[in-house]
């Protein structure tokens, strides 16, 4: 049996769990069962994002107007039917969130292969991708848990930073990211740190401008009501990973054509999305991690952007686990823990400190 967690599209705290009979595997595909995956912020935004991103097409829930959530993390293979697969490999990759998956493994490396799902021959290969861990240069298994939180987050993390230096910043020296407690945008605030001569501003709740300031990647650390206290004459740029359109708009009026670049990243306010028509200054940008991914892999080959990203995580791990640790792990068992995690992910109520891993069974 299968137990899923659906979601509806339109009212994204309306949730359900629905158990299955499994389904026979065809030749060719394989049985994995997902055992420890992340429930982080990003994955809001990828419900507040489900249809214009088309991460809701990733694992079609078979139902008009509910969703599956995708989620990263590993998994084991329970039963295979591929002869390149073999029962009991460990892989990493994007999961639904459930305690079972089906994939059809393609292009076969040492290092891991692609699922050939019809479905999802459109989607972009950077999610269709999974690595087999006994090959995987990021794989430690004493750190799994934070591999499953921040790996790919950090890869957004470091491509957003990248993209910044390969633009010049825009002409500005200093950066505003907004929901600056998300991992996301202290790992983005970690890499423009190593830079120096970049003002970093981390934007935040009240409740959560002590954490930020303890994790000393910020210049400086303000409240969302204190953002007056940003000089608005001088060149910026705004990281959006929060999605605020009430935010958004208040630093555009704000800082009107000093405003050098608007990049919005993901949606964690989720009751207060929306566009960016009709704003003085640059037209917000959507950013899109993969596009960024493909032009260095065109200038440096893949091998060197992964290496790139590769050093970069070790250091930001180090720094994540270290003697004053960034992160605090708590794991929660079964789909009903996998339910309340999401109800409370989405309401905004998580501290910052705590990371939340599942595993499904």
């Amino acid at each position: 049996m299968t137990t899923t967690l659906l979601i509806r599209k339109d009212r994204l705290d309306d949730t359900r769990l629905r158990t299955d009979t499994d389904a026979a595997l065809a030749q060719g595909q394989v049985r994995v069962a997902p055992d420890l995956l992340a429930l982080t912020a990003n994955n809001i935004t990828y419900a507040a994002f489900g249809d214009s991103m088309d991460y809701w097409r990733f694992f079609p829930s078979g139902e008009e107007g509910w969703g599956v959530l995708p989620v990263w993390g590993f998994g084991r293979v329970a039963q295979s039917m591929h002869p390149g697969v073999a029962v009991g490999e460990r892989l990493w990759g994007y999961w639904p969130l459930a305690d079972s998956a089906i994939l059809s493994p393609d292009r076969l490396t040492a290092a891991g292969f692609r699922d050939a799902a019809p479905h999802r021959s459109g989607l972009h290969a950077v999610y269709n991708r999974y690595a087999r861990c006994n090959q995987d240069p990021f794989w430690r298994e004493d750190t799994e848990a934070a591999q499953a939180l921040l790996r790919p987050l950090f890869s957004t993390s470091w491509l957003i930073d990248d993209f910044m230096a390969d633009n010049g910043f825009f002409g500005a020296r200093r950066l505003l990211l907004s929901s600056a407690s998300s991992k996301t945008a202290y790992g983005t605030a970690h890499r423009l740190a190593l830079r120096g001569g970049i003002e970093v501003i981390g934007l935040t709740s009240s409740a959560h401008r002590g954490f930020c300031e303890g994790l000393g990647c910020y210049s400086r650390v303000l409240a969302y009501e204190a953002l007056e206290e940003v000089p608005a004459r001088e060149p910026c740029v705004y990281i959006d990973f929060a999605g605020n359109t009430d935010l958004r708009r208040r630093i555009h009026e704000r800082f009107g054509n000093q405003l050098r670049y608007s990049c919005a990243v993901g949606g964690t306010h989720v009751d207060r999305l929306g566009g960016g028509a009709g704003l003085p200054g640059p037209r917000p940008e959507l950013f899109f991690a993969p596009a960024q991914a493909k032009k260095r892999q065109s200038e440096w080959g893949e091998q060197e952007l992964q290496q790139r990203i590769l050093t970069g995580w070790n250091d930001f791990l180090q720094r994540v686990l270290g003697s004053e640790p960034w992160l605090r792990v708590e794991q929660h068992r079964g789909m009903q823990d996998a339910q309340a995690t999401y109800a409370q992910m989405l309401s905004g109520r998580a501290d910052p400190a705590v990371g939340h891993v599942l595993r499904p069974r």
